[in-house]
């Protein structure tokens, strides 16, 4: 992957090449090669708007239009070639083998492409497609294998693509097959961008067996090699991934470029603020890239990533997108935004925060081919220059929860963009399976949010912030989750402190809303139901109705007014001591949960119960502590804003982190290999 040089002062960059899926893994097939014809779906121009597209699109995801699936294993012949049977068609416009023309356009130095596809078998075709922002399809230029086989160059302009757009190649098989051996993108570029960079990966590990088979698929990776300056796993478990039976294979293969770092917990946050100071401090590489621990890894991405970095225009964070561990062709969200009124990230209003690429291909999904300009990425994969560390400051001390989004924030204010680049991604296990809203990370969701938004924010108290805080906190309590609610009250009472609070109490905070948190027995969890009382009601539902039911807006608006003013009546009897129904973790929403007493709720997760409890009492003191301390943050807010924006300097600096970590210096250079 090194550059050649050529007789203009120009040298050749290889910018991304053909890949096929390193495990074979029928599920993931979908995301390198489509074997179907694609039909264009819904364009919210031509008929009234995103909910239209949307509602119809989702009816059409149900006809599959990408099935990957159907191309036999033994048809990988290696990691970039790929086998065709006599007359078969293959398309390589997919997520990883696609060329996202866009954001090289907008973002880098690059203006012409070079594409270079070698194939066997006589009579074969090569045929190159774009697309434009709204997903309509052109042809390019095709080619035929004249003998046994050849090699085909296509010079393409990245002019077009202003807007969105992706460059791709299909190949139709002879009648007596073909063999794609590879495929290249290749640019020319000035003399002074001829060297790749190099990364210090920064890992934060709790979970040692999955963070050891990381650190092996990066050592396994030959091509990956010289584009890793250290891995660095800041190790901060109780059970060490030097421990592990996967560590000795990953220490094998990484050799003296992997460095362990044990120190105590202090949070994603904690540990990747440590990667980036020691990233920084030894000065090396050109990147440092964040990435989590329980994730599986494609390595051709970070090599994708990297060479976009050098090639940026200017210093650009890349990062990476997160794809189902579970379902490992559906995409979580491609491209995230902070929208500044409400303050919460969200999937781009024009994208889809889940897209399973196993039913509905790249070529057929009109908003992927529109570029999706990003506030942030997520530091599942996320790789920052290190001249942005160096001018912006370190991760926020906030142990988990909006580091990452915060950081891309602050980065964007100084000049520096991210881009959440298409074929760079990662296999994750995705939110929607975590309880993270509710139990005890709650506390970090609400005080760090908070806090980006006093950094960040560009409305004098907020926007939308406080109001929307009150409105939750009146639903948690309305919901019966009363232990949420108390942290969120804590959260609030902590951002009060100040800002140079959050370092002190980052080893500690976690142990504190734990023990906190227990005394209420919504947060007591239950892996085995019969520890709780059996469901008993005096009075049946009415004429045998459910009570479970998604209700429409009318009765959503009446159930939000009437369910406050519900919590202050007495319990009914029996409520005390026995739950009046059960409720899985999909029905536990707060329209159903206001209409009892008392409910034994499953978690998001699967693996256990909880009790939840009304108490009249309670609520009372908590609905007037929750609306005096929203009355405080709105007359506070400008002051206590300048207070975070003045101290952000110190408080993410090197320095400040340095102090933070002196306590876990001694023998903090682990084991390296």
């Amino acid at each position: 992957m090194s550059a050649t040089t050529t007789t203009t002062g120009t040298v050749t960059r290889l910018l991304q090449r053909q890949i096929m899926p390193i495990d074979r893994d029928t599920d993931v097939f979908p995301l390198y090669v489509d074997l179907e014809e694609a039909k264009l779906d819904t364009d919210r121009h031509s008929i009234g708007g995103d909910k239209a597209a949307k509602d119809l699109n989702n009816a059409a995801i149900r006809q599959s239009t990408s099935t990957g699936r159907k191309l036999h294993p033994d048809q990988i012949r290696s990691r970039t070639a790929l086998q065709l049977r006599p007359s078969q068609l293959l398309s390589f416009g997919t997520y990883f083998n696609a060329f996202p023309a866009s954001y090289w356009r907008r973002h880098t130095i690059v203006d012409t492409v070079e594409l270079t596809v070698a194939v066997s078998g006589a009579g074969s075709v090569v045929t190159v497609y774009k697309s434009m922002a709204r997903g309509h399809s052109q042809r390019v230029e095709s080619a035929v294998v004249d003998g046994e086989s050849g090699t085909f160059s296509f010079t393409l302009s990245l002019k077009p693509f202003v807007d969105g757009g992706w460059y791709w190649y299909d190949v139709v098989a002879g009648d007596d097959g073909a063999t794609v051996e590879g495929a290249e993108w290749t640019a020319q570029v000035p003399a002074d961008r001829a060297e790749h960079g190099t990364v210090d990966v920064c890992i934060t590990t709790m979970l040692p067996d999955m963070s050891a088979q990381l650190l092996g698929q990066l050592g396994d990776a030959e091509e990956l090699a010289p584009y890793l300056d250290t891995v660095m796993v800041m190790d901060q478990g109780k059970e060490k991934v030097t421990d592990s039976e996967y560590f000795p294979a990953a220490r094998a293969g990484l050799g003296d470029k992997l460095r362990v770092i044990s120190q105590g917990n202090l949070g994603g946050s904690g540990g990747y603020a440590r990667g980036q100071l020691e990233s920084v401090r030894k000065g090396t590489a050109t990147y440092a890239m964040m990435m989590d621990d329980d994730v599986v890894c494609e390595p051709e991405g970070i090599i994708r990533a990297v060479t976009f970095g050098d090639l940026a225009k200017r210093p650009t964070i890349v990062g990476g997108h997160m794809f189902n561990l579970y379902s490992r062709a559906e995409l979580h969200s491609f491209g995230e935004i902070v929208q500044p009124w409400r303050f919460w990230w969200q999937t781009r209003l024009d994208g889809y925060s889940q897209w399973d690429f196993g039913a509905r291909n790249l070529r057929s999904s009109r908003w992927l081919h529109k570029r999706a300009d990003v506030d942030f990425n997520g530091w599942f994969m996320c790789v920052i220059p290190r001249v942005v560390l160096e001018e912006v400051g370190l991760s926020l001390p906030l142990f988990i929860k909006w580091d990452d989004s915060e950081f891309g924030l602050r980065a964007k204010e100084a000049g520096y963009p991210t881009v959440s680049f298409p074929g760079a991604a990662v296999w994750h296990v995705p939110w929607t399976d975590k309880n993270d809203g509710l139990d005890w990370q709650s506390y970090f969701h609400h005080r760090n949010r908070i806090i980006a938004a006093l950094l960040h924010s560009p409305y004098e108290r907020g926007g939308r912030m406080v109001r929307e805080s009150l409105n939750h906190q009146v639903k948690h309590l309305a919901s019966l989750q009363y232990s949420t609610a108390e942290l969120r009250h804590l959260a609030m009472e902590d951002v009060l402190r100040g800002p140079h609070a959050l370092h002190g109490e980052l080893g500690t905070k976690l142990a504190d809303i734990n023990t906190f948190r227990k005394q209420w027995s919504d947060a007591q969890l239950h892996t085995d139901r019969d520890e709780l009382p059996p469901v008993r009601r005096k009075k049946p539902p009415k004429k045998g109705k459910s009570d479970i039911e998604i209700p429409g807006r009318k009765a959503t608006l009446v159930a939000a007014a009437l369910a406050p003013l519900r919590q202050l009546r007495p319990t009914r009897e029996m409520a005390q001591d026995f739950p009046e129904t059960e409720l899985t973790a999909m029905d536990a929403a707060w329209f159903n949960l206001v209409k009892y007493d008392s409910a034994v709720v499953s978690m998001n997760d699967g693996t256990s119960v909880a009790l939840y409890k009304r108490d009249p009492a309670h609520y009372r003191d908590l609905l007037k502590r929750t609306i005096d301390i929203h009355r405080r943050f709105h007359r506070e807010w400008p002051q206590l804003a300048q207070q975070y924006r003045d101290a952000l300097g110190e408080i993410t600096s090197p320095e400040a982190w340095e102090k933070t970590f002196a306590p876990y210096r001694d023998g903090d250079e682990g084991e390296g290999a």
